[in-house]
């Protein structure tokens, strides 16, 4: 699914239970529904979903009226299960049967199964994430380990691929982890322009911490975003600490400090991230030879280019071209080796 030429969208069925966050069940369709091709071509198809087709009630004041039941799960390229208000009786460890039965019926034809924010209960209470690695909004993360132990949760990450079965954070975490799918199936190009649609950061890593204790400056304090977008500019060029402090006129320790506490990133892992990004970019859209690609990044070498490369996306530059130059194939089956990007992944 990584070309332009025409193609059947891929289809996402969305499950909405009984106390469905509002927000996490319209992010999917909002996200995917704004990947297109070049030329306006649909890549995916969002459909919703319940129990026997009856309406459910919404954290927002609203009802869901679906035009689909459980069935749709048997046809879907991947499920989505958004998260559950903390009344709901999921987050008590209760899940229909025929819920979990349709849900493991998915996952063992090879759909990809998501999660956002509390719809990790419902994957954990389907038998789906047991022994794998997996994350939920912070503020649940005591309630779901004692419900489901054998899950190895990790409440610190915006999201996690694990081998075909992807959980987030709460809230905006969504949009992140479905930007991270675009990116998977079709590339930063087709991923950063639907960002760019949904007026959201193109990428934000997936272990990133939930909680940044300070992410917005307050307005008397200048913040480091001017000089974040001075950085990307210059990205072929050597970029020291002392540089970007100097830019945005702070000591080095106040710069350091602010920046880490606007991002969740150090300065030094976050340029590491702008620089991996952009020769992604340039690896699946121009012919560029790998050590030009290496020099226009700011890596300066081959051989650098190929270490942090390998070490942050999972597989060599070359290999990774080749992979948005071969016909399409299901990006969730192979293995949490993603072409995707630096996020967090794990094999099952």
């Amino acid at each position: 699914m990584r070309n332009n030429r025409a193609m059947t969208p891929h289809r996402i069925a969305v499950l909405a239970l009984d106390g469905v966050v509002g927000l996490d069940l319209g992010t999917p369709a909002q996200v995917f529904g704004t990947a297109r091709t070049a030329d306006l071509t649909p890549l995916y198809a969002v459909e919703v979903c319940t129990p026997g087709r009856r309406p459910v009630r919404s954290t927002a004041g609203f009802q869901v009226l679906p035009e689909h039941g459980l069935e749709l799960l048997e046809r879907a390229d991947t499920v989505i299960v958004p998260g559950i208000h903390e009344g709901a009786p999921i987050t008590a460890g209760t899940l229909e049967p025929d819920v979990a039965a349709a849900l493991r019926a998915a996952h063992a034809r090879g759909a990809r199964i998501m999660s956002i924010c509390t719809g990790a209960f419902v994957l954990a209470a389907a038998g789906l994430l047991a022994g794998r690695r997996a994350t939920t909004h912070w503020a649940y993360a005591d309630r779901f380990r004692r419900l489901h132990p054998a899950v190895d949760l990790d409440p610190e990450v915006l999201f996690l691929d694990s081998g075909g079965i992807l959980t987030s954070a709460g809230v905006a975490a969504g949009i992140d982890l479905c930007l991270h799918v675009i990116r998977t199936d079709h590339g930063s190009e087709v991923a950063n322009r639907t960002a760019r649609r949904c007026v959201v950061p193109p990428w934000r890593e997936g272990g990133q911490a939930q909680y940044i204790e300070r992410p917005v400056p307050r307005a008397a304090e200048a913040g480091t975003a001017a000089t974040r977008e001075w950085a990307r500019q210059r990205l072929h060029e050597p970029i020291a600490l002392r540089d970007l402090a100097g830019h945005a006129r702070m000591s080095v320790r106040t710069f350091t400090r602010r920046f880490r506490s606007e991002t969740g990133l150090s300065p030094a892992q976050w340029l590491l991230h702008q620089r991996t990004e952009h020769a992604r970019l340039l690896l699946e859209t121009t012919d560029l030879p790998v050590d030009r690609v290496a020099r226009h990044a700011g890596f300066g070498t081959t051989a650098a280019l190929r270490q942090h490369f390998h070490s942050r996306v999972g597989v060599a530059p070359t290999t990774y071209r080749r992979t948005f130059r071969r016909p399409p194939h299901p990006a969730w089956t192979t293995g949490g080796e993603t072409a995707g990007g630096s996020v967090v992944v794990d094999s099952p």
